[in-house]
C-alpha cells in the first residue's frame, strides 16, 4: 500500500517499515505519548497544526520520508 499525504497517522504506526524509517528521521517519535492524539488524523491534517509549524516540519519534508517509505 502507498501512503500518501492523506493516510491516517495511525497507519503508518501499524506499518513496523514505516515505523522503522520514521525513527530514523525523528527518533523516539513511535514512543511520544503526544502521538496518540494524532493517530486518526491525517498526514495533510496533521502539517497544518500550529505545532508542526514551530517543530518546523514542511510538506517537503514529510513527502520525502513518504517517498522513503513507499520505496521510491
Amino acid at each position: 500500500m502507498a501512503y500518501s499525504l492523506a493516510s491516517k497517522v495511525g497507519e503508518l504506526l501499524k506499518d513496523g517499515n514505516a515505523v522503522k524509517i520514521l525513527e530514523q528521521h525523528v527518533p523516539g517519535i513511535s514512543k511520544n505519548p503526544m502521538l496518540g492524539l494524532t493517530k486518526g488524523m491525517s498526514l495533510e491534517t496533521l502539517l497544518a497544526l500550529p505545532q508542526a509549524k514551530q517543530a518546523g516540519i514542511t510538506k517537503e519534508m514529510v513527502l520525502q520520508v513518504l517517498a522513503e517509505i513507499n520505496g521510491q
